[in-house]
């Protein structure tokens, strides 16, 4: 019998080594797998490379791992919001390396990770410091800068109800960059409020097939 269902948090992410590049889910807060973080965050791993759409909120989630000085590098869209004091800090004593990436490429490099795609010409950041040693090209007129895809080790994501298989659903903008995050990483480890039997969740509803989740865990209601 197939079962992709772990018994904790603690357990889905106990094999993350020292060195991973991890794929983090959500908007902000909206979507954050919050106890995995914890989880991982407890687990130890070091030297990270994280990617995730901002740098963390507060002193919770991607904030709290961050805190910790065990990441070495973030790639993100949104580095700086009001409360994002503990980036800040570490940005400015030098303790962590930021790469910044325009929200729909970061989409677009996950997206193209996971559909096998070598690289890709967007318009989106020709001409500015974000495309600085990158190539370029002029194709029917406009100017394109060249992006690469983003692999990932691990990807850490919440939905809010799975199946044994790790087939997902999503509730509303929670889902954001959950599904294209699922497809770029080796294993993806997904957090759901609710684990339901194998049929009950509509096959025209599921947004993640279970194919592209190895670890399922549900989450401790407070």
């Amino acid at each position: 019998m197939v079962s992709k269902i772990v018994a904790s948090a603690a357990e889905a992410v106990g094999d993350i080594r020292d060195g991973s590049t991890i794929l983090v889910g959500g908007f902000g807060n909206a979507g954050m797998p919050a106890q995995l973080m914890d989880a991982l965050i407890a687990q130890g791993a070091r030297d990270l490379t994280i990617v995730c759409n901002n740098a963390g909120n507060g002193d919770t989630g991607l904030a709290a791992l961050l805190k910790t000085k065990r990441v070495k590098k973030i790639i993100c869209s949104f580095p700086r919001q009001t409360d994002s004091y503990v980036f800040d800090a570490l940005f400015r004593a030098g303790e962590i390396a930021l790469e910044v990436v325009p929200q729909g490429n970061l989409v677009e490099r996950l997206r193209a990770a996971g559909a096998g795609i070598g690289a890709f010409y967007t318009p989106t950041g020709h001409g500015t410091s974000l495309a600085d040693g990158k190539e370029s090209r002029t194709i029917d007129g406009r100017d394109y800068v060249l992006e690469f895809p983003i692999r990932a080790d691990v990807a850490i994501i919440k939905a809010f109800k799975g199946d044994r298989w790790g087939n997902l659903v999503y509730r509303k903008t929670a889902r954001n960059f959950g599904p294209v995050m699922a497809m770029a990483a080796q294993t993806t480890i997904a957090q759901v409020d609710e684990i339901v039997a194998l049929g009950a969740l509509d096959p025209e509803a599921i947004i993640t097939p279970g194919i592209f989740v190895h670890r399922l865990v549900t989450a401790v209601q407070s």
